[in-house]
């Protein structure tokens, strides 16, 4: 079965395939039309005038209106002023005789998108649709991201997910509470962030934050660093030191990465959850502190004092309230809207020009893992706005691993099986490229049952090529 002949058979099982309505009273030319349009990928619906138009719309949204100008009854400049103002609103294509080009102009005038002369060129037809959905597509994209700029977060924590709703939820919750608080989380979820939206959602939100990260402090210094130090208390303590914890009394004190405290700190820590109370290096008073503890860890604790490396004291008094920070890919709802923030972020920063994602871009998005969580995200998004040359975000714009892991899915399909092989080594004999190309297209096509959006980020490519590519 050839590519195109495999692909009006898969037409009716698409869901992503756009709806185009033909208004055109000729008979001959409206079949001409709809059988055109549907062999390039469309799903298209036929009417001979207005007012059948208006009817089917009433049960109906199409992505665009193809329409005559003269027709009876009711003419095709009155349609297309009865659609604007429709959410979403249709494209819209005139089609006119070549005397009446000043009224196709008036058409524009009124909102359309485009008009065509008859007699028609059925190529220049297709392009012409196609340029049409695609601009509707890019102002429905730039709508859309506005949108999501539009969305508040809540104290830098961006997301509508169930998750996220339930983690926002739960640290609202802890406003009132003073006990501390372990934040978990894979790396790069934004525990920190966490972290600052429970001090803030606090009574002690008006005092200070302080955050320390217990891994980049070697472990000789950093009961100094908390507890601070009297002057002389070692060699380089030329005088008296105030320590993190005394900076943030009346506050709150972010130790992340707490897993990595020597286990003899721990035991410090655990004396000043107990009794608010502080000793300095080479001090014999100990100092009352008010400081909220927030911890978190990537780590698993109870693993982590099965091995001997945290107290199980410690564990049982920071988990009064326990926070656990969703990895990305369980609010998978979430990246778009991310995304779109990071390229907001990103764009204004570096002084670009971006308007948005393609297709393709945001398919690699939403199926890639994610295994380094928002911060991986972040630093992809980044990345791409910085070296993109267009104004619009492509797959090839991401880091290669990213894109490597589609052509991974995609060797998996291909030579997974005997079925595979024989779809590409048809007769025994080598391939031509083209022939290589139709090929792996129908196979694609096949894998992804006609789901036209998937093949093309398969295929590493938008829609609008693997439709071009199907009509060759």
């Amino acid at each position: 079965m050839t590519t195109k002949a495999r692909t009006t058979a898969m037409q009716e099982h698409s869901q992503e395939q756009e709806k185009i309505l033909i208004v055109e009273d000729d008979q001959g030319l409206g079949h001409l039309l709809q059988e055109e349009l549907a062999d390039a990928g469309f799903h298209v619906h036929w009417v001979a005038s207005a007012e059948q138009s208006l009817e089917w719309m009433a049960a109906n949204t199409p992505d665009l209106i193809v329409c005559d100008l003269k027709l009876p009854g009711e003419d095709g400049l009155h349609l297309l002023r009865s659609t604007r103002g429709h959410f979403p609103e249709p494209g819209f294509v005139i089609i006119t005789a070549f005397g009446s080009v000043p009224q196709a102009v008036e058409a524009l005038k009124a909102g359309a998108d485009d008009f065509l002369t008859k007699p028609l060129d059925l190529d220049q037809l297709v392009l012409c649709v196609q340029r049409t959905l695609e601009n509707r597509r890019l102002r429905q994209e730039v709508q859309r991201y506005r949108e999501m700029l539009a969305q508040d977060d809540f104290h830098g924590l961006i997301g509508h997910s169930q998750a996220m709703l339930r983690l926002t939820a739960q640290i609202k919750q802890l406003a009132s509470a003073d006990g501390p608080v372990l934040i978990v989380g894979e790396s790069g979820t934004g525990k920190e962030l966490v972290a600052r939206a429970v001090h803030e959602e606090s009574v002690q939100k008006s005092a200070p934050l302080v955050a320390v990260n217990c891994a980049g402090i070697p472990a000789e210094l950093l009961e100094s660093e908390l507890f601070g130090h009297t002057a002389g208390a070692f060699t380089g303590a030329a005088k008296e030191r105030k320590g993190l914890f005394a900076e943030a009394n009346g506050g709150s004190i972010f130790l992340d990465e707490i897993s990595e405290t020597p286990v003899s700190m721990q035991a410090k820590l655990l004396r000043v959850l107990q009794d608010g109370k502080i000793r300095p290096v080479g001090s014999n008073k100990e100092i009352s502190t008010q400081a909220r503890i927030l911890a978190a860890t990537n780590k698993d604790l109870e693993q982590e004092i099965a091995a001997g490396t945290f107290r199980e004291d410690l564990f049982y008094r920071l988990e009064t309230f326990t926070l656990r920070v969703p990895p990305l890919r369980e609010r998978e709802e979430d990246i778009q809207l991310l995304a779109a923030r990071f390229l907001h972020a990103f764009s204004s920063k570096l002084g670009r020009d971006i308007r948005g994602f393609s297709d393709a871009a945001l398919e690699l998005l939403q199926t890639y893992p994610f295994p380094g969580n928002v911060r991986e995200l972040e630093n992809a998004v980044e990345r791409a706005v910085t070296l993109t040359p267009g104004r619009w975000i492509t797959p090839r714009d991401f880091p290669e691993r990213m894109r490597g892991q589609q052509t991974t899915e995609q060797k998996k399909h291909t030579h997974g099986s005997p079925a595979a092989a024989d779809t590409l080594l048809k007769g025994g004999r080598l391939p031509t490229l083209e022939q290589m190309k139709e090929r792996y297209i129908d196979y694609v096509l096949e894998q992804t049952q006609g789901n036209k959006r998937r093949a093309a980020a398969l295929l590493g490519i938008g829609r609008r090529t693997l439709y071009r590519y199907l009509k060759e």
